[in-house]
C-alpha cells in the first residue's frame, strides 16, 4: 500500500485480549448488562400483563357484553378483583424496576473497571447488534443503555472527533463502511470457505490496502428509523472531517442491506443542511440494499392484519408490533422523513414514499444476489438473496418516479448467493476491485 497509512492495518474486530477476561461465556456480558437486561425484563413484563389483560377484555365483551349493557358498566375494562390482579402485577413491576436499577447501578463500579468497559467482544457486539435491530427504537426511546450510539470507528474502536488517536495518521482517501440491519461494524469480517479451505475476507480491508483509502467505520442502531440514522450520520461525518487531520480528497461509501438506505438518506439530509461533505462524495457501492424493500417485512406486515382480525388473537398483535422502526422502513425502502411521519407504521397501505433519485455527480454500482445459478429460468432468479429481490436491489421499479438510474455496466448479480454471502464472495471482491479501481 501506498504511504500515508503508519496504523497497523489490523481488521475491525482484533482488539487487544485481556488476560483476566474469564473463560466462560460470561466474559462477553459487563456489568452494566445486567442492569440494562433488569431494566428490559421489567419492562417485558408490564408488556406480557398487557397483553394477558387485554384477552381478558376480549372475552369479558365478548360473553359479557349485553350483561354489563343492561347493567349501565363500562365495557373493555377488568374489574373488582381482576383489575385488582392486573394493577398490582405493575406496581410491583415498577418497584422491582426502581430497586434494581438503583442497587446495579451502586454496583457497577465494583466489578466493571474502565480497561474491562472498553474491550468488547465480537460476540457481544452480535447480540447487542442483534438486540438493536428488533427493539432499538424502544431501546432508545426507554434510555436502556443497551442502546447503540451512533460512532465513527477505526479499528474497532471509536473516534474522537476533537482528539484523534496521535498515530493516526490518515490519507485524504476515506472508505466508508456502513453495515446491514441487526448488525456491526466487526461484521465486516468475514469468511469464504472453497476449495477444502476457508479464507478470512474483509472487503473493506482489501480496498482500502489496494487503493489507498483510510477505512472508517460506521456502527448505528438500526433500530431506528432510517432517516434519523441519516440525519445523525450526515452531521458525524461534517465532524468527522473537520477533525480530519488532512485536507479530504474524496470518499467512496461501501454499504451492505440497509447500510445503502442510511447513505441515500444522509446524503439527502446533509445536501439540505448545506453541509460541506457531499461534494467530495466520489463512489457508493450498494450490496443488496432493498431499495425498493423487502417482502419479508411486509409478510409481517401481513401478521398484523391477521392477528388484529378477532377479539381473540387481537390482543397478540402487540407481539407482530414488536419489531422496530427500523424493520417496518424496510418494507417499501424508506429514506426520508416524510415517508413515515404522521403514518401508522403498522397499518398495511400501498407504498407512499417520496422519490429520491440516485445522486448526481457520484459514481453509483449495485450488487445483487441471487441463490440461483444463472442457467435457472428469470422466474426463479427473481427470487433474489433470499431476503431482497433482485428488482429491488437492481433499483428497478415499474414507477419511473422511483426507479433508480444505475448504468447496465454499474450493476452485477453475484448467482449462487445468498445476502450475507455478499461479504465474502470471490465475484464481489473482483468486481469492486475492478469498479473502484478503475
Amino acid at each position: 500500500m501506498a504511504g500515508g497509512h503508519n496504523v497497523s492495518r489490523k481488521g475491525p474486530g482484533e482488539l487487544p485480549k485481556n488476560p483476566l477476561q474469564p473463560k466462560s461465556a460470561l466474559r462477553h456480558l459487563r456489568a452494566s448488562d445486567a442492569r440494562s437486561i433488569a431494566l428490559l425484563a421489567t419492562q417485558a413484563t408490564r408488556g406480557v400483563a398487557g397483553i394477558s389483560e387485554g384477552v381478558h377484555q376480549a372475552v369479558w365483551r365478548t360473553l359479557g357484553a349485553s350483561a354489563n349493557k343492561s347493567a349501565g358498566k363500562p365495557l373493555g375494562q377488568t374489574r373488582g378483583i381482576t383489575g385488582l390482579v392486573y394493577q398490582a402485577i405493575r406496581g410491583v413491576t415498577n418497584w422491582v424496576e426502581k430497586g434494581l436499577d438503583a442497587t446495579l447501578t451502586k454496583l457497577q463500579p465494583l466489578f466493571e473497571s474502565a480497561d474491562q468497559a472498553a474491550i468488547e467482544s465480537p460476540e457481544r457486539a452480535a447480540v447487542l447488534a442483534a438486540l438493536n435491530g428488533v427493539l432499538g427504537d424502544h431501546l432508545a426511546a426507554s434510555g436502556n443503555p443497551l442502546a447503540t450510539p451512533m460512532t465513527l470507528r477505526h479499528q474497532g474502536q471509536p473516534l474522537d472527533f476533537s482528539a484523534l488517536p496521535a498515530n493516526f495518521q490518515p490519507t485524504g482517501k476515506v472508505l466508508l463502511a456502513i453495515h446491514g440491519l441487526c448488525m456491526n461494524d466487526l461484521q465486516w469480517n468475514a469468511a469464504y470457505s472453497g476449495a477444502g479451505a476457508t479464507q478470512a475476507v474483509n472487503h473493506v480491508e482489501t480496498i482500502a490496502e489496494n487503493l489507498d483509502y483510510t477505512p472508517v467505520y460506521l456502527r448505528y442502531n438500526s433500530g431506528l428509523h432510517t432517516s434519523q440514522n441519516g440525519h445523525e450520520l450526515a452531521l458525524q461525518l461534517a465532524q468527522l472531517f473537520r477533525a480530519w487531520p488532512v485536507p479530504v480528497q474524496e470518499i467512496t461509501v461501501l454499504v451492505h442491506s440497509m447500510g445503502g438506505l442510511v447513505i441515500r438518506s444522509a446524503l439527502h439530509s446533509a445536501t439540505q443542511g448545506g453541509l460541506d461533505w457531499p461534494p467530495l462524495l466520489k463512489s457508493i457501492v450498494f450490496l443488496g440494499t432493498p431499495h425498493h424493500g423487502a417482502p419479508l417485512e411486509r409478510a409481517g406486515n401481513w401478521i398484523d392484519v391477521i392477528l388484529g382480525s378477532t377479539p381473540y388473537s387481537r390482543p397478540f398483535a402487540k407481539l407482530g408490533q414488536l419489531r422496530s422502526s427500523g424493520i417496518t422502513d424496510l418494507r417499501y425502502g424508506h429514506v426520508l422523513d416524510a415517508d413515515w411521519q404522521g403514518h401508522d407504521r403498522f397499518r398495511r397501505k400501498p407504498d407512499s414514499r417520496l422519490p429520491l433519485p440516485l445522486p448526481e455527480g457520484v459514481a453509483c454500482y449495485t450488487v445483487a444476489a441471487s441463490t440461483a445459478a444463472k442457467r435457472q429460468p428469470l422466474a426463479e432468479r427473481l427470487v433474489g438473496d433470499g431476503l431482497v429481490p433482485l428488482p429491488s436491489a437492481l433499483g428497478q421499479h415499474d414507477n419511473p418516479a422511483h426507479h433508480l438510474a444505475f448504468d447496465k455496466s454499474s450493476q452485477f448479480i453475484a448467482y449462487n448467493t445468498n445476502h450475507m454471502q455478499l461479504l465474502s464472495s470471490p465475484q464481489v471482491s473482483q468486481k469492486l476491485a475492478e469498479w473502484l479501481g478503475s
